[in-house]
């Protein structure tokens, strides 16, 4: 168990190396100069991270084996949001309409 002090100079530590984390690239980035071709590739950064993060919350929903079956409600919310997103362009759209079928597949499978 952490006395007071302990916890107020870890939570200021983990303050300021989060500051840190942050501030260093902010700071430098008016002193590196990216190439055309870099700054091209790091456009690509945010869909691929993203990617990596939801496909296996996808395909893996109890973090042992892939579902790709009728029985997992994030496969047919996630097919139901792809087809949206494709469809009509509005992200608001497609997130309302994932959750939805998320949701209802869900309580569908529940009643089986």
């Amino acid at each position: 168990m952490l006395t007071p002090s302990q916890e107020a100079l870890l939570i200021s530590s983990m303050a300021i190396a989060t500051l840190a984390i942050r501030a260093v690239p902010i700071v430098m980035s008016g002193r590196i100069v990216l190439s055309d071709r870099m700054l091209q590739l790091l456009r690509y950064v945010p869909p691929v991270v993203l990617t990596a993060i939801i496909v296996p919350a996808v395909l893996i929903p109890d973090g042992q084996q892939v579902a790709l079956t009728y029985t997992n409600p994030r496969l047919i919310g996630a097919i139901a949001a792809i087809g949206v997103g494709l469809w009509r362009n509005n992200l608001l759209l497609t997130i309302a309409i994932g959750m939805a079928v998320f949701f209802l597949w869900q309580a569908i499978l529940a009643q089986l």
